[in-house]
C-alpha cells in the first residue's frame, strides 16, 4: 500500500491524479494533518512537525497498516521519516521527493525560514493567505496552474485562524532543530530500505546536493529526475511519479 504524505500549504488533494494512476495497482492512502485539508486540529494543537508525526504514527496504528511504501514531499519527509523511524517493521519502502530529514541547512531554507517565519512572513500568511495564492502556483514549473486547482488550495484557509498551519511550519525549519536533529540521528536504522527518489530540477528549496546526500543515505535506491518540475512535484509531474513508482516497484520484491 502507499501512504502518500503532503508538505505546506498542500493537502491530501495534491497527490489526486498520482493516486488515479495507482489505485488499480495499490491501496493509496492519503491523509491530512489537522488544519489541513478537511482535517480540524483539536484545541491546542501547535501544528509542529513532532505533532504531526505523533498522528500520523497514531493513524498508521489505528488502521493497523503493515507493508507500507510511503511518499514524502516537502515537510512530508521529516514527518514522514520520524514514523518510519518508529514503526519500521510496519515499513516496506520509500518514495522520496524533493525533501529533507535533517536540520536545514542550505542558505535558501536557512533565509526562507527567517523571513516567512518571523514577524512579517507570518503577517503576510495570515493576512493574504501568501502560501497558498502565491508560493503554490509558483512551486510548480511545468505549466500554469489553472485556477480550479489554485481555488482548491486557497480556499482550504479562508480566514486568519484558518491559516495558522500553514504560518507555523515556516518558522519550524529552524524551530524544529531538535526534532530534525533526531530524525537524522535515526535515518541509518532505515538504509537498507528500497528506496525511489523522485526529484525536480527546478526547485528553490531543494536541490542536487540534498538528492546526493538521500542517494548516499539509501544504497538500495533508484532515482528518477522530473526535468523541469519545480517544488511541487505531484502538481508538476504526476505522470512520471506515477510511471516511475509502477517500474521500480517489483524491483522491491526481490
Amino acid at each position: 500500500m502507499l501512504l502518500l504524505l503532503h508538505g505546506n500549504p498542500t493537502w491530501s488533494f495534491l497527490y489526486r491524479t498520482i493516486i488515479l494512476r495507482l489505485r488499480s495497482r495499490f491501496r493509496c492512502v492519503a491523509l491530512d494533518y489537522p488544519g489541513f485539508g478537511f482535517s480540524k486540529a483539536p484545541l491546542g494543537y501547535g501544528f509542529t512537525p513532532a505533532e504531526h508525526a505523533a498522528v500520523v504514527e497514531a493513524f498508521v496504528l489505528q488502521l493497523d497498516l503493515h507493508d507500507i511504501t510511503i511518499m514524502m514531499q516537502d515537510w512530508g519527509g521529516p514527518i514522514g521519516f520520524a514514523v518510519a523511524e518508529r514503526q519500521p517493521k510496519r515499513v516496506h519502502a520509500l518514495v522520496i521527493g524533493d525533501t529533507w530529514a535533517w536540520p536545514a541547512d542550505n542558505r535558501t531554507m536557512v533565509l526562507f525560514s527567517k523571513i516567512l517565519g518571523g514577524r512579517l512572513g507570518r503577517s503576510l500568511i495570515l493576512r493574504y493567505n501568501l502560501f497558498a495564492r502565491v508560493i503554490v502556483p509558483g512551486g510548480v514549473k511545468r505549466h500554469t496552474m489553472s485556477d480550479a486547482v489554485r481555488l482548491h488550495y486557497t480556499s482550504q484557509f479562508p480566514d486568519r485562524e484558518s491559516r495558522i498551519p500553514t504560518a507555523v511550519f515556516p518558522r519550524e525549519i529552524l524551530g524544529s532543530r531538535a526534532y530534525l536533529k533526531q530524525v537524522e540521528r535515526d535515518l541509518p536504522t532505515l538504509r537498507n530500505l528500497p528506496a525511489l527518489i523522485v526529484w525536480a530540477t527546478k526547485d528553490p528549496a531543494f536541490h542536487e546536493a540534498e538528492r546526493i546526500r538521500f542517494e548516499k543515505l539509501f544504497p538500495t535506491h533508484e532515482t528518477q529526475v522530473l526535468e523541469g518540475a519545480g517544488h511541487y512535484i505531484q502538481e508538476d509531474a504526476p505522470e512520471d511519479i506515477a510511471e516511475a513508482i509502477l517500474r521500480w516497484y517489483p524491483t522491491t520484491q526481490q
